[in-house]
């Protein structure tokens, strides 16, 4: 509750429009298909090793295939979506020079001019000792993991509330049926 009162105290009605929410989502793009219809048929006691190959069906890969995207947004609009590439780690010094300096800041700053209030969430690569100083020193506001009320993700409309599926959509990477 000290949290809230604290965020509310700081960021009058008028300057909400400027808060900007950043996060990163997975889309699985070909989510597995159901085993129970991987089946293959045989007489008693034949082991599936035994089957020519040409017998067995793979209806699926071994993993699901997915698509990570990095997006900021808050009552202003939203950047454009930021695609992270298959197998990166996102740990604190690609969230820092990658997604922060060449992407996302940029955007932000171009949607909403000199002033902004920018917030992540809490995961290791966000509350970073130098993530958090870099945030802290070069934007012009910043909503510390301190100052975060604590299980509280419907503040995030990145995260909740299907606004992400939306730019998702409108981007032309998901269709409504995904």
């Amino acid at each position: 509750m000290v949290c809230t009162k604290q965020l509310l105290k700081r960021y009058p009605k008028h300057a909400i429009d400027f808060i900007w929410f950043s996060d990163e989502k997975v889309f699985t793009v070909a989510p597995p298909v159901n085993l129970q219809n991987d089946r293959v048929y045989t007489a008693p006691g034949i082991k599936k090793i035994q089957l020519p190959a040409e017998r067995l069906l793979r209806t699926r890969s071994t993993f699901s295939r997915s698509v990570t995207v990095l997006v900021a947004m808050g009552s202003l609009g939203h950047t454009d979506l930021f695609f992270i590439d298959q197998g990166t780690k996102v740990n604190g010094q690609y969230y820092q020079d990658v997604l922060l300096h060449q992407q996302l800041l940029t955007a932000i700053h171009d949607l909403s001019g000199d002033f902004f209030a920018f917030q992540h969430h809490n995961t290791p690569a966000h509350r970073a000792c130098e993530t958090v100083h870099l945030l802290t020193y070069e934007t012009p506001d910043f909503i510390a993991a301190a100052l975060w009320p604590a299980n509280s993700p419907d503040l995030n409309p990145v995260d909740y509330g299907g606004s992400c599926r939306r730019v998702c959509i409108a981007a032309g990477i998901m269709t409504l049926t995904s």
